[in-house]
């Protein structure tokens, strides 16, 4: 067993974490991987976004007015995480911080993500516990990338997003990397968004208003799959639009710095405010089929 990754199945369906950034880069059956294999238009599978979700203003975190470097989707995607818990069907990753987060992000936290499979799709599950004395400001994202088309020989455009409940709140996009003020008009109609590569010729589509707590993505025929959370309250849906075969759907609990907003983090639009002692729960799950 490699300490690097860990495998693991249930029925017909296997899955592959890997320590770095406790990071999902494998769910696959007997006939389809759904999982995007990291090729050279984007070299991720399934990062966590911690303890930012998006950009902050020139890339700087200031807290007591020191100013900390702090890029884009956060460090914990480039952390090692420690391995808590690896069984048949299941498995679970520690990172806490540590002199190295404590030079980006001044506080102490415990992040525990938590991945188990089952016959029909996977769950994971992510803890933020705060174990300082002061209260903790974060924000948290998935950013799982799966195959688009799913099935090859699908045509890209034959793929829609069906959301569970209609979507008529307006969108909202990014500029240099920060939440544009203005927002868009929802190119979902009722609850269906048709997908097409022009959809991300402005980046990322953000919804800061979903009313929905799962999305199903799938063709008229052929592999299929249902993403399904809690406690998070934003979905990014990005793909790049220079034909990369990937489709990410992100449940984030925070959202990158508006356009103008160079104050405090812990003012930041959008964070999580964790007292001390006390813990954030949120998690998603990701069925999939084939019809």
């Amino acid at each position: 067993m490699s300490d690097d990754t860990h495998s693991f199945r249930s029925g017909s369906l296997a899955a592959t974490v890997k320590a770095h950034g406790a990071e999902l880069c494998s769910l696959k059956d007997d006939l389809t991987e759904f999982v995007w294999q990291a090729g050279p238009e984007w070299p991720r599978h399934a990062p966590l976004l911690f303890p930012i979700v998006g950009r902050l203003a020139g890339d700087e975190l200031r807290h007591r007015g020191k100013a900390y470097r702090m890029t884009q989707h956060g460090f914990a995607r480039d952390c090692r995480f420690a391995w808590a818990e690896r069984g048949e069907s299941r498995c679970a990753l520690v990172l806490e911080d540590n002199e190295t987060t404590r030079a980006l992000y001044p506080f102490a936290f415990r992040l525990t993500a938590i991945y188990a499979l089952d016959d029909a799709g996977l769950d994971l599950t992510l803890t933020i516990a705060n174990t300082g004395k002061e209260t903790l400001p974060a924000s948290i994202g998935g950013h799982p990338a799966f195959n688009w088309p799913l099935q090859p020989g699908h045509a890209k455009e034959s793929y829609a997003l069906t959301f569970a409940s209609a979507e008529l709140s307006p969108v909202r996009r990014l500029d240099g990397g920060l939440l544009r003020p203005a927002t868009e008009p929802s190119p979902i109609k009722g609850a269906v968004l048709h997908l097409s590569e022009s959809l991300f010729a402005d980046d990322a589509m953000i919804f800061d208003r979903i009313e929905s707590d799962a999305v199903r993505y799938a063709a008229s025929s052929g592999p299929w799959l249902k993403m399904s959370w809690r406690g998070f309250r934003e979905l990014g849906v990005w793909s790049k639009p220079s034909g990369a075969p990937f489709l990410c759907i992100e449940p984030w609990r925070g959202y990158a710095s508006p356009v103008g907003f160079d104050g405090e983090f812990a003012d930041k639009p959008g964070l999580m405010h964790i007292a001390p002692g006390a813990e954030e729960r949120l998690s998603f799950r990701i069925e999939v089929g084939s019809s």
